[in-house]
């Protein structure tokens, strides 16, 4: 009995069927990294700006999933937290947007600018994109899909094996 068991298992491996017949799932030839960063205060909160950004990087990372799974491409989200002290320090460090290690703004020939921001930011000048002359206080989902999807394909022209990612201060989510 086991070894007809073994048999059965064997040939639903030969045939791409892993084990109860189900289609082996192959492991991604590259992950392709969406970091991020953003201000959090003492209480937790983050402002309308950051908190929508997040919510349009959740859907990217959703949207690339679902593009990039078919060429092996796995896609994962590093989230920072900025306290207090550095953001007073870099203002424009809050609601930035790396894909694969590099800047968001970078990919796309996007400018770095800034604008007043509310909540817990204080009214300070916080981090906007300007791409393609309009400006872009919360970056929409579209625009980060953009940039990872040249950044999957110059991925996959140089290295599909390298990965990438921001550099983390170990105080990720």
């Amino acid at each position: 009995m086991h070894l007809l068991a073994l048999l059965l298992i064997l040939a639903g491996s030969a045939s791409g069927l892993g084990c109860g017949g189900r289609r082996a799932v192959p492991a991604p030839a590259h992950t392709l990294t969406l970091g991020w960063q953003r201000l959090v205060d003492e209480a937790g909160a983050t402002c309308p700006r950051c908190g929508s950004t997040e919510r349009e990087i959740k859907r990217a990372a959703a949207e690339l999933k679902r593009l990039l799974a078919p060429d092996g491409i796995a896609v994962r989200v590093e989230a920072e937290r900025i306290d207090q002290t550095a953001f007073r320090k870099a203002p424009l460090e809050s609601n930035r947007i790396w894909v694969d290690g590099r800047p968001l703004e970078d990919w796309l020939g996007a400018t770095v600018s800034s604008s007043d921001c509310t909540g817990c930011c204080d009214g300070e000048q916080c981090r906007t994109l300007v791409i393609d002359g309009r400006t872009y206080e919360s970056i929409p989902a579209e625009i980060i899909v953009r940039a990872g999807l040249l950044a999957a394909a110059g991925k996959e022209r140089r290295n599909p094996d390298a990965t990438g990612s921001p550099a983390s201060s170990g105080k990720g989510e």
